[in-house]
């Protein structure tokens, strides 16, 4: 046997599990990682009491001026993120949601993602070391390079680490130094080969790069985009896709000649 609801009751009925879908979407933990603007290192000098990078085999030049690296510091992958803390992160502008995958990609717990960094560190270092010494044409000539940078996991840092070795070893290849005194920032994977590839977090690191004094900041080109959203009020960007371009441009900027690429 059925009964008629009146409006007023239908709507009622209707409402309840609306209601409970809402409370549970609110509390409810959700796939993302909040970010935030993380810490900056000089490659050329020391961080937490050691030097970043280390090159015997060959004699290095004193520099001046600075090449941070970027980060972005995350919620840990088992830290509980609810709508609300979406919300707020949303209406900030020092702090971004991310796809929890997109910071973690690895998955795992917090030991695995720990253990998946530091390998993805161990191979930006070679890397990077390679690519270096293979746009000096020092490859195969005896020379070693210890990278070493603690508390810092996966390969963003690559650019960096290659620039500071291209730096020590041989500046702006007539005696001047890359940065021409500046502190220089930026983020960026590198290959073997000199190819600079795509990061996450950009806008972020530009505030990191902003905040620790930086006036320039290396982007990879894919990224100009983003990198343009919130940009810091005097930082500049320059977009690169190669260890080779990038020295150029800097050169470029340091002596100001040539044509330096924009976002």
């Amino acid at each position: 046997m059925l009964s008629r609801l009146t409006r007023s009751q239908a709507l009622a009925v209707c409402a309840a599990p609306t209601v409970a879908l809402l409370a549970t979407a609110v509390f409810a933990p959700l796939p993302f990682s909040v970010a935030q603007p993380g810490l900056t290192a000089d490659v050329l000098g020391e961080n937490k009491g050691t030097q970043v990078i280390t090159i015997s085999g060959a004699e290095t030049r004193e520099t001046t001026g600075q090449l941070r690296m970027t980060t972005i510091e995350a919620t840990s992958p088992d830290t509980r993120v609810d709508l609300p803390d979406v919300i707020d992160s949303w209406f900030g502008t020092d702090q971004a949601v991310m796809p929890r995958d997109a910071v973690y990609p690895s998955g795992g717990d917090v030991k695995e993602i720990e253990r998946y960094n530091e390998k993805q560190m161990k191979q930006s270092q070679d890397e990077a070391t390679r690519a270096a010494l293979g746009y000096l044409d020092l490859d195969g000539k005896g020379i070693e390079v210890e990278l070493k940078l603690a508390d810092v996991g996966g390969p963003s840092a690559g650019l960096l680490f290659s620039l500071g070795i291209v730096d020590k070893l041989n500046g702006d290849g007539s005696g001047g130094d890359l940065t021409g005194g500046r502190i220089i920032a930026g983020t960026g994977t590198i290959d073997a080969d000199g190819t600079v590839g795509a990061v996450g977090g950009v806008p972020l690191k530009t505030q990191a790069a902003r905040r620790d004094g930086a006036t320039v900041f290396l982007v990879p080109e894919a990224e100009c985009a983003q990198a343009r959203t919130e940009l810091p009020e005097g930082l500049r960007l320059i977009p690169v896709t190669t260890l080779e371009g990038t020295v150029d441009a800097l050169v470029s900027l340091q002596k100001g000649t040539g044509k330096i690429p924009r976002c």
